[in-house]
């Protein structure tokens, strides 16, 4: 009897459409006139959020921390390039950017960012158990039956987190809903995060197929 006729055979698994989400560090810590700009945008006030509050002032990259916002930008062009597209010729820019400051035991409810292509968020102040989660939007459509299932991989999960560490930049698409667990409420210090949305100028489509868009 052959023996072959025994063993199973295996095929490849293959992962498609991932969805993609982009971490990376800062090399240097925030500077004194860095930590002046966040006290002084502190000081102009904040709004309350669900369970967090927010910087009144919604556009802190027009006129401070203007390193960090080089930095955002930097790392932007790479995202657009290996995600979107690498023609040169689309800019991709910042449009609003605020504070966010989480307190012990705060949290941040699930949502996404409307009229936005590309988000971030940049932490300047976290412990050690922060994180950040992201839900997949197509889960609902997926566990119209539920499996039950003793372990979870990236094909069965409906969510999937990372740390939140300090000095860290994460990007990812406006469009994909994210959400914060409630801090510890003992913490000693508040978790202080900027995020931003983006937009675009440039020409899209063909003319020829009646496809074209220009965005200026």
């Amino acid at each position: 009897m052959n023996n072959m006729n025994n063993q199973s055979q295996l095929g490849t698994l293959n992962g498609i459409f991932p969805c993609p989400v982009y971490i990376v560090k800062r090399d240097v810590g925030l500077s004194p006139k860095e930590d002046k700009d966040i006290e002084d945008i502190i000081k102009e006030g904040l709004n309350k959020s669900v369970a967090n509050v927010c910087s009144v002032n919604t556009y802190i990259f027009n006129n401070k921390l203007k390193e960090i916002k080089q930095f955002c930008e930097q790392q932007i062009k790479i995202y657009v390039k290996e995600v979107i597209s690498d023609n040169e010729e689309l800019d991709f820019y910042i449009t609003q950017s605020w504070l966010n400051i989480t307190k012990p035991g705060e949290n941040h409810h699930q949502h996404f960012h409307p009229n936005s292509i590309i988000s971030g968020v940049f932490y300047m102040s976290t412990t050690e158990a922060d994180t950040i989660t992201f839900h997949d939007p197509n889960f609902g459509i997926k566990n119209i039956m539920e499996f039950p299932s003793k372990k979870f991989n990236v094909f069965n999960s409906h969510s999937c987190f990372f740390n939140a560490n300090i000095n860290e930049l994460v990007l990812f698409p406006s469009w994909l809903s994210h959400s914060v667990a409630a801090t510890s409420e003992k913490a000693v210090t508040d978790r202080i995060s900027l995020s931003f949305n983006t937009f675009v100028r440039g020409t899209f489509g063909e003319s020829n197929q009646l496809a074209e868009l220009i965005l200026k």
